[in-house]
């Protein structure tokens, strides 16, 4: 296998949960960074052994919060990735930050490690919606932080939160533009929506706030695409806009379905190996996870081998998401299953029809109608 690969490293922890959050993510007073820096080394040493020396194009620090890592805990990874793995002369390096102060302080210290794009979760540029969103930083720190990194990093990445409550277009448009004058080369904009088992969850049940849907939300989602055209950063993919050659080719592994390890707890890795790809998931509890990992070199609670019917579905629910479309003859390679097969002849010819897909360059795309209707089109779609 020539086919670099993505290594994601999860930090778990944050200051704080953010009602809408999902993610796997806990808040901690006190974390032993040289217990976790350890366990993680040796996860990644255990997943070296299996795959061998192979290219290394991409790092992601996610999270959790990664920023509020010890810049020499970051260093040590990126050392002990860079010395198992071929890295590719221009791996991206990503780590995500939060606009506080105290996490912008360490900004300079995180390149030094070698980390040589930033993600900062900036959410909004609104007081009152900050508040909502129940972030910790403020308007102005947002601002600062977007200023400091810019200036750090070759490579600066933001996310913003869009439909929520109330919103209306013009005002996000204005919003918008006063990001997109920031001036990043990336952004990633996410609608809200209602996760199950977050605060967001329970407020939304009891009436406590409404969000906009249908109409309202497609407009704010088009709204979003013509704002960002006019930075000259375009859709690649349904929620993230970049300059061109400024898109992140860590999460394009993901979306055109190549292969990515996953490290720390509740970490997820696809694996080709030996003709089989492999679904491990990792125990989501940190401090299991790295108990299990000091007994076991590893804390891998579940290796699914993946029949071809599932990774074709797994390709084409990914790489539908982005502006390029799918490959079928590399869904073919990477599933071991025919594009034909994998697909419900039917409704692709019935979602052609209605303009909701196309053909280009011998890929399968959504249209821009197609796009905003991914989530009720994928399920017909697929076998």
């Amino acid at each position: 296998m020539t086919e670099p690969l993505a290594l994601y490293i999860h930090w778990p922890f944050c200051a704080a949960k953010c009602p809408y959050c999902d993610f796997n993510s806990h808040v901690r007073d006190r974390v032993d960074q040289a217990r976790f820096r350890d366990a993680l080394r040796r996860e990644l040493a255990h997943e070296a052994a299996r795959v061998g020396r192979r290219p290394l194009a991409s790092i992601f620090f996610g999270g959790g919060t990664p920023s509020l890592m010890a810049p020499e805990t970051v260093a040590a990874l990126i050392d002990e990735a860079r010395s198992l793995f071929e890295p590719t002369p221009d791996i991206e390096i990503t780590l995500e930050a939060n606009p506080t102060s105290v996490e912008i302080g360490r900004l300079a210290a995180f390149r030094e490690a070698g980390v040589n794009r930033a993600s900062l979760g900036v959410q909004s540029l609104e007081e009152e919606a900050l508040r909502f969103l129940g972030r910790r930083h403020d308007t102005a720190q947002a601002i600062a932080a977007l200023e400091a990194a810019r200036a750090i990093f070759p490579r600066l990445s933001f996310d913003l939160i869009y439909a929520r409550p109330g919103q209306e277009e013009a005002a996000w448009r204005a919003e918008l533009r006063r990001a997109l004058a920031l001036a990043a080369d990336h952004l990633s904009l996410y609608q809200l929506t209602i996760e199950p088992g977050t605060q967001f969850a329970t407020l939304h049940a009891r009436g406590a706030f409404a969000l906009p849907e249908g109409d309202d939300a497609a407009r704010l989602y088009f709204a979003t695409a013509e704002e960002a055209a006019r930075f000259g950063l375009q859709a690649y993919e349904v929620s993230n806009y970049a300059k061109p050659g400024a898109e992140s080719r860590h999460n394009l592994a993901y979306w055109r379905y190549g292969d990515y390890l996953g490290i720390g707890a509740g970490a997820h890795q696809r694996l080709l190996l030996d003709g089989r790809m492999l679904a491990t998931r990792r125990h989501r509890a940190p401090e299991e996870w790295a108990a299990r990992v000091e007994r076991d070199g590893t804390a891998a609670v579940e290796e699914e081998d993946l029949a071809p019917a599932d990774r074709a579905r797994e390709a084409l629910l990914m790489g539908l998401r982005l502006a390029e479309g799918i490959d079928p003859a590399r869904v073919a390679a990477r599933s071991g299953l025919p594009f034909e097969q994998a697909v419900d002849p039917a409704m692709l010819t019935a979602l052609l029809d209605e303009g909701y897909l196309e053909w280009a360059g011998g890929r399968l795309r959504a249209t821009a109608e197609g796009i905003v209707r991914l989530d009720a089109l994928l399920p017909v779609l697929l076998r």
